[in-house]
Protein backbone atom coordinates (compact mmCIF):
# COMPACT_ATOMS: atom_id res chain seq x y z
CA UNK A 1 0.00 0.00 0.00
CA UNK A 2 1.31 3.03 -0.94
CA UNK A 3 0.97 6.06 0.96
CA UNK A 4 -1.28 9.21 -0.43
CA UNK A 5 -0.02 11.58 -3.02
CA UNK A 6 1.00 14.85 -1.24
CA UNK A 7 -1.18 18.04 -1.23
CA UNK A 8 0.32 21.40 -3.10
CA UNK A 9 1.57 23.64 -0.85
CA UNK A 10 -1.68 26.01 0.57
CA UNK A 11 -0.44 29.29 1.64
CA UNK A 12 -4.01 30.36 2.76
CA UNK A 13 -4.15 27.47 5.09
CA UNK A 14 -0.83 28.25 6.43
CA UNK A 15 -1.99 31.65 6.89
CA UNK A 16 -5.57 30.78 8.90
CA UNK A 17 -3.46 28.18 10.99
CA UNK A 18 -0.41 30.85 11.41
CA UNK A 19 -3.56 33.02 13.26
CA UNK A 20 -4.53 30.48 15.59
CA UNK A 21 -0.97 29.95 17.18
CA UNK A 22 -0.63 33.88 17.18
CA UNK A 23 -4.38 33.86 19.16
CA UNK A 24 -3.18 30.66 21.59
CA UNK A 25 0.22 31.51 22.08
CA UNK A 26 -0.89 35.01 23.23
CA UNK A 27 -4.08 34.48 25.34
CA UNK A 28 -2.82 31.52 27.16
CA UNK A 29 0.91 31.31 27.27
CA UNK A 30 1.85 34.62 27.76
CA UNK A 31 -1.42 35.42 29.45
CA UNK A 32 -0.73 33.61 32.27
CA UNK A 33 2.48 36.44 33.30
CA UNK A 34 -0.21 39.03 33.57
CA UNK A 35 -2.92 37.42 35.26
CA UNK A 36 -0.46 35.81 38.24
CA UNK A 37 -0.48 39.27 40.15
CA UNK A 38 -4.35 39.66 40.11
CA UNK A 39 -5.14 36.18 40.64
CA UNK A 40 -2.70 35.81 43.83
CA UNK A 41 -4.18 39.17 45.29
CA UNK A 42 -7.58 37.75 45.11
CA UNK A 43 -7.19 34.42 46.20
CA UNK A 44 -4.36 35.01 48.54
CA UNK A 45 -1.51 32.91 46.47
CA UNK A 46 1.95 32.67 46.91
CA UNK A 47 4.02 33.01 43.83
CA UNK A 48 5.27 29.75 44.36
CA UNK A 49 1.85 28.52 44.39
CA UNK A 50 0.36 30.79 41.98
CA UNK A 51 3.45 29.05 39.42
CA UNK A 52 2.22 25.63 40.28
CA UNK A 53 -0.58 26.16 38.09
CA UNK A 54 1.62 26.96 34.90
CA UNK A 55 3.69 23.99 35.73
CA UNK A 56 0.55 21.76 35.95
CA UNK A 57 -0.63 23.19 32.17
CA UNK A 58 2.83 22.24 31.17
CA UNK A 59 2.63 18.70 32.55
CA UNK A 60 -0.82 18.45 31.11
CA UNK A 61 0.01 19.24 27.88
CA UNK A 62 3.34 17.26 27.78
CA UNK A 63 1.21 13.84 29.23
CA UNK A 64 -1.23 14.53 26.20
CA UNK A 65 1.10 14.81 23.50
CA UNK A 66 1.15 11.07 22.45
CA UNK A 67 -2.65 10.84 22.43
CA UNK A 68 -2.63 13.97 20.33
CA UNK A 69 0.25 13.35 17.95
CA UNK A 70 -1.75 9.51 17.38
CA UNK A 71 -5.39 10.89 16.66
CA UNK A 72 -3.27 13.36 14.49
CA UNK A 73 -1.57 9.89 12.49
CA UNK A 74 -4.95 8.54 12.40
CA UNK A 75 -6.29 11.81 10.43
CA UNK A 76 -8.46 13.19 13.14
CA UNK A 77 -6.55 16.50 12.79
CA UNK A 78 -9.24 18.69 11.94
CA UNK A 79 -11.22 16.86 15.44
CA UNK A 80 -8.20 17.90 17.18
CA UNK A 81 -7.90 20.98 17.25
CA UNK A 82 -11.01 22.14 16.75
CA UNK A 83 -11.79 20.34 19.78
CA UNK A 84 -8.53 21.82 21.40
CA UNK A 85 -9.68 25.52 21.15
CA UNK A 86 -13.12 24.82 22.56
CA UNK A 87 -10.70 22.72 25.88
CA UNK A 88 -8.91 26.13 25.82
CA UNK A 89 -12.51 27.75 26.48
CA UNK A 90 -13.83 25.61 28.57
CA UNK A 91 -10.51 26.37 30.56
CA UNK A 92 -10.49 30.40 31.04
CA UNK A 93 -14.30 30.15 31.37
CA UNK A 94 -13.29 27.60 34.26
CA UNK A 95 -10.43 29.82 35.53
CA UNK A 96 -13.07 33.46 35.51
CA UNK A 97 -14.81 31.53 38.25
CA UNK A 98 -12.57 30.04 40.68
CA UNK A 99 -12.09 31.12 44.19
CA UNK A 100 -9.36 28.57 45.17
CA UNK A 101 -5.84 27.26 44.41
CA UNK A 102 -7.35 24.11 43.65
CA UNK A 103 -10.24 25.99 41.43
CA UNK A 104 -6.93 27.71 40.06
CA UNK A 105 -4.77 24.08 39.31
CA UNK A 106 -7.89 22.74 37.61
CA UNK A 107 -8.46 25.67 35.16
CA UNK A 108 -4.83 25.46 34.21
CA UNK A 109 -4.50 21.37 33.91
CA UNK A 110 -7.55 21.84 31.63
CA UNK A 111 -5.77 24.54 30.02
CA UNK A 112 -2.97 22.38 29.23
CA UNK A 113 -4.97 20.10 27.85
CA UNK A 114 -6.26 22.40 24.80
CA UNK A 115 -2.53 23.44 24.54
CA UNK A 116 -1.70 19.74 23.61
CA UNK A 117 -3.85 19.96 20.83
CA UNK A 118 -3.64 23.59 19.27
CA UNK A 119 0.54 24.40 19.86
CA UNK A 120 3.15 24.45 17.35
CA UNK A 121 3.43 20.31 18.27
CA UNK A 122 -0.08 19.27 16.53
CA UNK A 123 0.07 22.31 14.21
CA UNK A 124 3.53 20.93 12.50
CA UNK A 125 2.54 17.72 12.40
CA UNK A 126 -0.41 18.53 10.04
CA UNK A 127 1.26 20.42 7.98
CA UNK A 128 4.44 17.88 7.61
CA UNK A 129 1.62 15.28 7.09
CA UNK A 130 -0.15 17.74 4.13
CA UNK A 131 2.26 19.33 2.75
CA UNK A 132 5.73 16.63 2.81
CA UNK A 133 7.65 18.70 0.16
CA UNK A 134 7.36 22.03 1.81
CA UNK A 135 6.68 21.32 5.80
CA UNK A 136 9.81 23.61 6.34
CA UNK A 137 8.65 26.30 4.71
CA UNK A 138 5.35 26.07 6.32
CA UNK A 139 6.33 25.66 9.83
CA UNK A 140 9.12 28.44 9.57
CA UNK A 141 5.86 30.56 8.34
CA UNK A 142 3.57 29.28 11.49
CA UNK A 143 6.59 30.40 14.05
CA UNK A 144 7.15 33.59 12.14
CA UNK A 145 3.65 34.82 13.39
CA UNK A 146 3.97 32.67 16.41
CA UNK A 147 6.68 34.70 17.33
CA UNK A 148 4.79 37.70 17.47
CA UNK A 149 1.98 36.49 19.92
CA UNK A 150 3.91 38.56 22.92
CA UNK A 151 3.92 41.72 21.10
CA UNK A 152 0.63 41.51 20.20
CA UNK A 153 -1.19 40.15 23.36
CA UNK A 154 0.85 41.12 25.90
CA UNK A 155 -0.43 44.81 25.77
CA UNK A 156 -4.00 43.73 24.91
CA UNK A 157 -4.64 41.34 28.15
CA UNK A 158 -3.08 43.89 30.21
CA UNK A 159 -5.73 46.21 28.76
CA UNK A 160 -8.34 43.89 29.25
CA UNK A 161 -7.91 43.33 33.34
CA UNK A 162 -7.06 47.08 33.54
CA UNK A 163 -10.41 47.95 31.79
CA UNK A 164 -12.44 45.08 33.02
CA UNK A 165 -10.95 43.10 35.61
CA UNK A 166 -9.05 39.54 35.63
CA UNK A 167 -12.27 38.08 34.88
CA UNK A 168 -14.31 39.47 32.49
CA UNK A 169 -11.04 39.46 30.50
CA UNK A 170 -10.63 35.77 30.80
CA UNK A 171 -15.04 35.85 29.15
CA UNK A 172 -13.53 37.95 26.23
CA UNK A 173 -10.39 35.88 25.63
CA UNK A 174 -12.89 33.04 25.65
CA UNK A 175 -14.88 34.03 22.98
CA UNK A 176 -11.71 34.89 20.94
CA UNK A 177 -11.42 31.51 20.86
CA UNK A 178 -14.92 30.32 20.54
CA UNK A 179 -15.57 32.55 17.89
CA UNK A 180 -11.99 32.96 15.79
CA UNK A 181 -10.06 29.35 16.80
CA UNK A 182 -12.79 27.02 16.92
CA UNK A 183 -14.93 27.93 13.38
CA UNK A 184 -11.13 28.55 11.91
CA UNK A 185 -9.75 24.98 12.97
CA UNK A 186 -13.36 23.41 12.05
CA UNK A 187 -12.85 25.39 8.46
CA UNK A 188 -9.66 25.15 7.43
CA UNK A 189 -8.57 21.10 8.62
CA UNK A 190 -11.36 19.50 6.64
CA UNK A 191 -9.76 16.75 3.80
CA UNK A 192 -7.67 15.31 6.14
CA UNK A 193 -4.68 13.20 4.80
CA UNK A 194 -5.47 9.33 4.99
CA UNK A 195 -3.51 7.83 7.21
CA UNK A 196 -0.12 6.33 6.79
CA UNK A 197 -0.51 2.62 6.25
CA UNK A 198 0.44 0.92 9.92
CA UNK A 199 -0.37 3.78 11.75
CA UNK A 200 -3.37 1.83 13.39
CA UNK A 201 -2.05 -1.27 13.25
CA UNK A 202 1.18 -2.73 15.65
CA UNK A 203 2.61 -4.17 12.67
CA UNK A 204 3.10 -3.84 8.92
CA UNK A 205 0.63 -5.31 6.52
CA UNK A 206 2.13 -8.12 4.37
CA UNK A 207 3.98 -5.96 1.11
CA UNK A 208 4.17 -2.84 2.90
CA UNK A 209 7.28 -0.99 3.09
CA UNK A 210 9.49 0.03 5.43
CA UNK A 211 8.42 3.24 5.13
CA UNK A 212 4.76 2.43 6.51
CA UNK A 213 6.00 0.39 9.56
CA UNK A 214 4.59 1.02 12.84
CA UNK A 215 5.20 3.86 14.38
CA UNK A 216 7.40 2.10 17.36
CA UNK A 217 9.83 1.08 14.60
CA UNK A 218 11.17 4.07 14.95
CA UNK A 219 11.55 5.07 18.60
CA UNK A 220 13.77 2.18 18.71
CA UNK A 221 15.97 3.60 16.19
CA UNK A 222 19.31 5.47 17.20
CA UNK A 223 17.87 8.71 15.13
CA UNK A 224 15.13 8.56 17.26
CA UNK A 225 16.74 8.28 20.70
CA UNK A 226 19.60 11.16 19.29
CA UNK A 227 16.64 13.70 18.52
CA UNK A 228 15.06 12.97 21.57
CA UNK A 229 18.19 13.60 23.67
CA UNK A 230 18.85 16.85 21.41
CA UNK A 231 14.93 18.15 22.16
CA UNK A 232 14.82 17.33 25.62
CA UNK A 233 18.22 19.28 26.75
CA UNK A 234 17.63 22.44 24.92
CA UNK A 235 13.76 22.15 25.73
CA UNK A 236 15.54 22.61 29.00
CA UNK A 237 17.99 25.35 28.18
CA UNK A 238 15.44 27.60 26.91
CA UNK A 239 13.10 26.52 29.71
CA UNK A 240 15.71 27.53 32.57
CA UNK A 241 16.76 30.88 31.30
CA UNK A 242 13.81 32.88 30.99
CA UNK A 243 12.56 33.16 34.97
CA UNK A 244 16.05 33.76 35.78
CA UNK A 245 17.34 36.31 32.89
CA UNK A 246 16.59 39.66 34.64
CA UNK A 247 18.81 38.40 38.36
CA UNK A 248 21.35 36.55 36.58
CA UNK A 249 22.44 39.37 33.90
CA UNK A 250 22.27 41.67 37.77
CA UNK A 251 24.41 39.30 39.23
CA UNK A 252 26.72 39.73 36.26
CA UNK A 253 27.18 42.96 37.21
CA UNK A 254 24.98 44.84 34.79
CA UNK A 255 23.62 47.70 35.09
CA UNK A 256 19.61 47.79 35.85
CA UNK A 257 18.52 49.28 32.25
CA UNK A 258 20.71 46.55 30.36
CA UNK A 259 19.24 43.73 32.62
CA UNK A 260 16.10 45.00 31.53
CA UNK A 261 16.62 45.76 27.96
CA UNK A 262 18.57 42.36 27.14
CA UNK A 263 15.34 40.14 28.00
CA UNK A 264 13.42 42.27 26.06
CA UNK A 265 15.41 42.09 23.29
CA UNK A 266 15.75 38.66 22.57
CA UNK A 267 12.21 38.07 21.83
CA UNK A 268 12.78 40.23 18.63
CA UNK A 269 15.91 38.67 17.91
CA UNK A 270 14.25 35.26 18.02
CA UNK A 271 11.54 36.63 15.01
CA UNK A 272 14.52 38.43 13.29
CA UNK A 273 16.08 34.89 12.97
CA UNK A 274 13.12 33.32 11.74
CA UNK A 275 12.57 35.78 9.03
CA UNK A 276 16.06 35.38 7.42
CA UNK A 277 15.61 31.79 7.53
CA UNK A 278 12.40 32.06 5.79
CA UNK A 279 14.08 34.12 2.93
CA UNK A 280 17.09 32.94 2.65
CA UNK A 281 17.32 28.84 3.35
CA UNK A 282 17.16 28.08 0.25
CA UNK A 283 20.54 29.14 0.02
CA UNK A 284 22.42 27.08 1.92
CA UNK A 285 22.45 23.59 2.83
CA UNK A 286 19.53 22.25 5.22
CA UNK A 287 21.58 19.93 7.11
CA UNK A 288 24.07 22.22 7.64
CA UNK A 289 21.96 24.94 8.67
CA UNK A 290 20.33 22.30 11.47
CA UNK A 291 23.83 21.76 12.55
CA UNK A 292 24.61 25.39 13.10
CA UNK A 293 21.49 26.69 14.77
CA UNK A 294 21.78 25.04 17.66
CA UNK A 295 25.32 25.64 18.11
CA UNK A 296 24.23 29.59 18.54
CA UNK A 297 22.74 28.63 22.16
CA UNK A 298 26.22 27.27 23.31
CA UNK A 299 27.95 30.32 21.87
CA UNK A 300 25.46 32.59 23.83
CA UNK A 301 26.34 31.19 26.96
CA UNK A 302 29.48 31.80 26.63
CA UNK A 303 29.94 34.71 25.40
CA UNK A 304 28.09 35.19 29.29
CA UNK A 305 30.39 33.49 31.16
CA UNK A 306 33.54 34.87 29.61
CA UNK A 307 32.06 38.54 29.28
CA UNK A 308 32.05 38.48 33.23
CA UNK A 309 29.36 41.53 32.95
CA UNK A 310 30.56 43.46 30.07
CA UNK A 311 27.81 44.97 27.86
CA UNK A 312 29.33 43.75 25.00
CA UNK A 313 29.49 40.45 26.01
CA UNK A 314 25.86 40.90 27.06
CA UNK A 315 24.85 42.06 23.48
CA UNK A 316 26.53 39.20 22.12
CA UNK A 317 24.45 36.74 24.19
CA UNK A 318 21.17 38.39 22.71
CA UNK A 319 22.63 37.70 19.20
CA UNK A 320 23.58 34.44 19.61
CA UNK A 321 20.71 33.47 22.16
CA UNK A 322 17.69 34.78 20.39
CA UNK A 323 19.13 33.96 16.75
CA UNK A 324 19.45 30.73 18.06
CA UNK A 325 16.36 30.35 20.06
CA UNK A 326 14.16 32.00 17.63
CA UNK A 327 15.66 29.51 14.45
CA UNK A 328 15.80 26.51 16.83
CA UNK A 329 11.91 26.16 17.14
CA UNK A 330 12.25 24.84 13.40
CA UNK A 331 15.11 22.91 13.92
CA UNK A 332 12.96 21.15 16.74
CA UNK A 333 9.39 20.98 14.61
CA UNK A 334 11.45 19.48 11.43
CA UNK A 335 14.27 17.06 13.06
CA UNK A 336 11.53 14.03 13.46
CA UNK A 337 10.25 13.97 9.99
CA UNK A 338 13.90 14.73 8.49
CA UNK A 339 16.11 12.27 10.43
CA UNK A 340 13.56 9.60 11.52
CA UNK A 341 9.83 9.46 9.69
CA UNK A 342 7.53 11.74 8.44
CA UNK A 343 4.62 8.84 8.21
CA UNK A 344 4.12 8.73 12.17
CA UNK A 345 5.82 12.49 12.52
CA UNK A 346 2.92 13.40 14.85
CA UNK A 347 3.10 10.09 16.89
CA UNK A 348 6.82 10.24 17.43
CA UNK A 349 7.07 13.71 18.16
CA UNK A 350 4.54 13.01 20.95
CA UNK A 351 6.33 10.41 21.94
CA UNK A 352 9.05 13.23 23.06
CA UNK A 353 5.71 14.93 24.84
CA UNK A 354 6.36 14.25 28.50
CA UNK A 355 10.20 14.17 28.66
CA UNK A 356 10.55 17.46 27.32
CA UNK A 357 7.69 18.74 29.51
CA UNK A 358 9.75 17.44 32.92
CA UNK A 359 12.64 18.91 31.58
CA UNK A 360 10.63 22.38 30.97
CA UNK A 361 9.43 22.03 34.64
CA UNK A 362 12.67 21.12 36.23
CA UNK A 363 14.96 23.14 34.52
CA UNK A 364 14.16 26.61 35.97
CA UNK A 365 14.35 24.88 39.48
CA UNK A 366 17.51 23.10 38.79
CA UNK A 367 19.09 26.93 37.79
CA UNK A 368 17.67 27.60 41.19
CA UNK A 369 19.25 25.09 42.93
CA UNK A 370 22.69 26.00 41.81
CA UNK A 371 22.85 29.54 42.35
CA UNK A 372 25.44 30.12 44.82
CA UNK A 373 25.65 33.69 47.08
CA UNK A 374 29.48 33.91 45.79
CA UNK A 375 29.56 33.09 42.38
CA UNK A 376 25.65 33.26 41.69
CA UNK A 377 24.88 31.49 38.18
CA UNK A 378 27.98 30.57 36.77
CA UNK A 379 27.66 26.64 37.72
CA UNK A 380 24.82 26.65 36.61
CA UNK A 381 25.39 28.71 33.48
CA UNK A 382 28.37 25.62 32.80
CA UNK A 383 26.20 22.98 33.28
CA UNK A 384 23.47 24.44 30.64
CA UNK A 385 26.55 25.32 28.46
CA UNK A 386 27.43 21.34 28.84
CA UNK A 387 24.01 20.44 28.17
CA UNK A 388 23.99 22.14 25.03
CA UNK A 389 27.07 20.70 23.45
CA UNK A 390 25.28 17.40 24.10
CA UNK A 391 22.21 18.19 22.34
CA UNK A 392 23.95 19.54 19.49
CA UNK A 393 26.56 16.09 19.20
CA UNK A 394 23.30 14.34 19.54
CA UNK A 395 21.36 16.23 16.82
CA UNK A 396 24.37 15.59 14.08
CA UNK A 397 24.27 11.80 15.41
CA UNK A 398 21.10 11.86 14.06
CA UNK A 399 22.04 13.03 10.94
CA UNK A 400 24.50 10.62 10.47
CA UNK A 401 22.24 8.16 11.06
CA UNK A 402 19.20 9.54 9.23
CA UNK A 403 19.53 7.09 6.07
CA UNK A 404 17.57 4.25 7.59
CA UNK A 405 15.66 2.26 5.58
CA UNK A 406 12.36 4.27 4.16
CA UNK A 407 13.34 7.42 5.08
CA UNK A 408 14.05 10.51 3.11
CA UNK A 409 17.72 12.07 3.22
CA UNK A 410 15.57 15.34 2.63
Amino acid sequence: MNPPAPTLYNRRMVGWLSLGQLITWGSVFYGFALLMEPVERELGLSRAQSSLAFSLALLAEGALAWPVGRWIDRGHERAVMTGGSLVIVAGLLLQSMVHSALGFYAAWTLLGAGLAATLYSPAFSIVTRRFPHDFRRAIITLTFLGGLASTVFIPLVAWLIAELGWRHALWVLAAIHLFICAPLHARVLRHAPAPAAGSKAGRPRAGEAAAVAPASHYMRTAPFLLVGVFTVLLMAVTAALPPHMVSLLRGAGLSESWAIAVPASIGLVQVLGRALLYFFEHHFDLHLANRLIPCLIPLGLLALLAGAGHPGAALLFVFFYGMGNGMLTIVKGTAIAQYVNRDHVATLNGALGLPSAIARALAPLMLGVLWQPGTGYTLGLWVLLAASVIAVLALVGAQRWRRVPGTPAT
